[in-house]
């Protein structure tokens, strides 16, 4: 089953409260998002690190409700 749009922008939201969060539906089928996180919990780590604190965040749901999530993680400017 699918992860609504909502759920996914939720769960970033609870494990990254001070972000700046936009997630995209690529294929319109609830099941390919993009999402562009803007964290200071990124501050300093290299982008491997910042994608494991997103899949973190989203508590093992990547690979089994969520199919596939691109990622563009950064740290505030």
């Amino acid at each position: 089953m699918p992860m609504p749009i909502e759920d996914l922008e939720a769960a970033l939201r609870e494990g990254f409260p001070d972000a700046q969060i936009q997630v995209d539906d690529l294929a319109g089928d609830g099941d390919h998002y993009k999402a562009r996180i803007v964290s200071s919990a990124f501050a300093g780590l290299p982008r491997i690190k910042q994608h494991q604190l997103v899949y973190a965040a989203l508590k093992g749901k990547m690979g089994g409700e969520l199919h596939a999530l691109a990622l563009e993680t950064s740290a505030p400017a």
